[in-house]
């Protein structure tokens, strides 16, 4: 593990003190799951971002599936009758 050393606003510190306490967690182990949230999210964003960008390739070059065949699949979910997923 290595260490890094970061400043903090006096209002964030006094913050994290408290939530420390509180949670009888220490301020290390508070920022390590801050970040490693902070992280995961920003890759789940970024991986939203990369299939937009695809979804738009698809539109774009005009593989896209017609509203009325998707929604005549989602109605005969559950049904005897129930319909196979619609193609590009």
């Amino acid at each position: 593990m290595s260490i890094t050393s970061i400043r903090i606003p006096d209002d964030l510190e006094h913050s994290l003190e408290a939530l420390a306490r509180e949670t009888h967690h220490s301020k290390g182990w508070i920022i390590n799951e801050a970040l490693r949230s902070y992280i995961e999210h920003q890759a789940l964003e970024n991986q939203r971002w990369e299939d937009t960008l695809e979804a738009l390739e698809d539109i774009r070059m005009g593989r896209v599936v017609e509203g009325d065949k998707v929604h005549a699949w989602l109605r005969s979910w559950g049904s005897k009758k129930e319909l196979s997923a619609p193609k590009k």
